[in-house]
């Protein structure tokens, strides 16, 4: 029997190549009396399972580390998903009895060739695994915000980079193994405090902007090729 192509297989086609792969790196801050990460995991559990509902976005992968004081996650699929978790990251901060303080937004990056992960998960680190990863890699003493950055893109990719090693063990099985892997708690707690970085508020409201495009740009006086009398 010969293989049909069907309008959906060609509508389908077409809305996948308007898809392009994204990928948000955020950061978020935890009240003190946060008992453990598992009703903040469950939560994001769901967000993406209602998510994955629509057919046309990307799927789904990255990384949710639920430290002892903040969260970092990793999210790489299509622009819509990504922008879904910032304003749900936002809807959180602003519940009285939200399980997330202030958030900020470390990196996005578009148009990707190659995911970070191969699947979507989530795990809550506790102290002693926190305590006793340190700073690898970073040197204390620069503080700039780039090089801060530039720590947490490293962490991501050496874990990556571990993970195509050791094929199906899932990233907490990882960690559990070599906690050097984790990007230290205390990178993410400094990059909590710069100003430079935008909030998924700060971020959203510029999506939403419109562009204020003057008419006049790009047009050309044709007076002025005409020679003077």
């Amino acid at each position: 029997m010969e293989d049909r192509t069907t309008l959906y297989d060609v509508v389908y086609g077409k809305m996948r190549e308007n898809i392009v792969l994204q990928r948000l790196i955020v950061i978020a801050r935890l009240p003190h009396d946060l008992a453990d990460g598992t009703e903040l995991g469950a939560h994001y559990e769901n967000l993406n399972f209602q998510l994955s509902k629509q057919p046309v976005w990307d799927p789904i992968t990255g990384l949710l580390l639920i430290y002892p004081t903040c969260l970092l996650h990793v999210i790489e699929s299509s622009r819509e998903i990504l922008i879904s978790v910032l304003k749900d990251l936002k809807d959180q901060q602003q519940q009285p009895d939200g399980s997330l303080l202030e958030a900020k937004i470390v990196f996005m990056a578009h148009n990707l060739q190659t995911r970070l992960f191969q699947q979507w998960s989530w795990k809550a680190l506790n102290a002693d695994q926190v305590a006793g990863n340190g700073a690898a890699g970073h040197d204390e003493d620069d503080d700039a915000t780039e090089s801060l950055i530039c720590s947490v893109l490293s962490g991501l990719q050496n874990l990556s980079e571990h993970l195509d090693i050791s094929k199906k063990i899932p990233p907490g099985s990882v960690l559990d193994e070599t906690p050097k892997l984790i990007v230290p708690q205390s990178i993410l707690e400094k990059l909590l405090g710069r100003i430079e970085l935008n909030s998924p508020q700060q971020y959203l409201q510029m999506y939403n902007s419109p562009l204020n495009i003057s008419i006049e740009i790009g047009q050309v006086n044709l007076r002025s090729f005409l020679p003077t009398v």
